[in-house]
């Protein structure tokens, strides 16, 4: 029997030379930034809006119709058209006031939707149309809080108010404001007339000039004239970038500016039938004076205001 030894194999010595094999570098891998949650939520927002304002505009059809009607026919409220626009410019305004974080409040939102419906099975009842309108203001807050919180309603917030002047008058409120504006205008009339060297006479709501019978009746009382400058108005202040002060000055000229342009028209009405007698000329005259009602009162705030940013100091500017 013979016994074999396997070859001895030689121990492999390291080498310090470097290995021959690839080396890979280490990546460094950068998360990307996560945007706020605000933002990661605001597209789900958008679509909670879009369909809760969705509902709400068709639970109030039958009362937009109803509104609707009222601008068409008549001419004291035909500027509800432009209201819903001005609304949405204001909403489109307040995108560039930075970054929204939005606070949803579903159960206040959802109480204030409640005490929507009780407003209108009141308005119902009673046929207040007005207060059925006021409840489609408070069921935009309400859909407001749901999708965002108050962050969200103070963002909204003057968009919502301003759909206050789509609304009409009441009719009690009509009357008891246009009588005082007709006897306002009259008086104011009157005086102005007398002035410019008629001889004009106050007679209740007439004003007699020789044989001439110039009445101011509703129509002529200014009202309209009050509501929409009032729009008007309310919607340079919510874009002024000026003073506190200052954008109460402007609200409290709304009344005199509107009386003024009232009178003014009157007045000019007067001269006119005075100067001219033919019946289309009249017409035309009493036309064309009740269209330069708003451009006057326009002017007159363009006035009032060009005179406040002279007279008031701005405190960051110093001017």
């Amino acid at each position: 029997m013979s016994i074999s030894t396997a070859p001895t194999v030689a121990p492999t010595r390291l080498s310090s030379a470097p290995s021959a094999m690839p080396t890979t570098k280490p990546v460094t891998v950068h998360a990307a930034d996560r945007p706020p949650a605000s933002a990661r939520g605001l597209p789900t927002v958008v679509w909670q809006l879009a369909a809760l304002g969705g509902l709400v505009l068709w639970a109030y059809l039958p009362m937009l119709r109803v509104f609707f009607e009222k601008w068409v026919n008549d001419p004291q409220y035909s500027h509800g058209f432009l209201v819903p626009i001005f609304s949405g410019y204001l909403l489109w305004k307040g995108r560039q006031n930075g970054p929204l974080s939005l606070r949803p409040l579903p159960w206040v939102g959802v109480a204030l939707l409640a005490t929507t419906l009780g407003m209108r099975v009141v308005a119902g009842s009673i046929l207040f149309h007005q207060l059925d309108a006021a409840s489609l203001l408070v069921a935009m807050a309400a859909v407001a809080l749901v999708a965002g919180g108050m962050p969200l309603l103070r963002r909204t917030g003057p968009a919502i108010l301003f759909l206050i002047f789509m609304i009409p008058l009441p009719y009690e409120l009509e009357r008891n404001v246009g009588q005082p504006l007709k006897t306002a205008a009259t008086v104011s009339s009157t005086y102005l007339l007398q002035t410019f060297g008629q001889p004009a006479i106050r007679d209740g709501n007439l004003i007699l000039i020789d044989e001439l019978r110039l009445g101011v009746v509703d129509a002529c009382s200014g009202l309209k004239m009050l509501v929409t400058f009032a729009a008007f108005s309310i919607g340079a202040v919510l874009l002024m970038q000026r003073s506190l002060f200052e954008k109460l000055m402007v609200l409290l000229g709304i009344v005199p500016i509107a009386i003024i342009s009232n009178v003014l028209r009157i007045t000019g009405t007067g001269l006119a039938f005075s100067a001219f007698s033919g019946p289309e000329t009249r017409e035309f005259l009493h036309n064309a004076l009740g269209w330069l009602m708003m451009p006057i009162g326009l002017a007159l705030l363009g006035l009032e205001v060009w005179a406040l940013r002279r007279l008031v100091v701005d405190p960051v500017t110093h001017r």
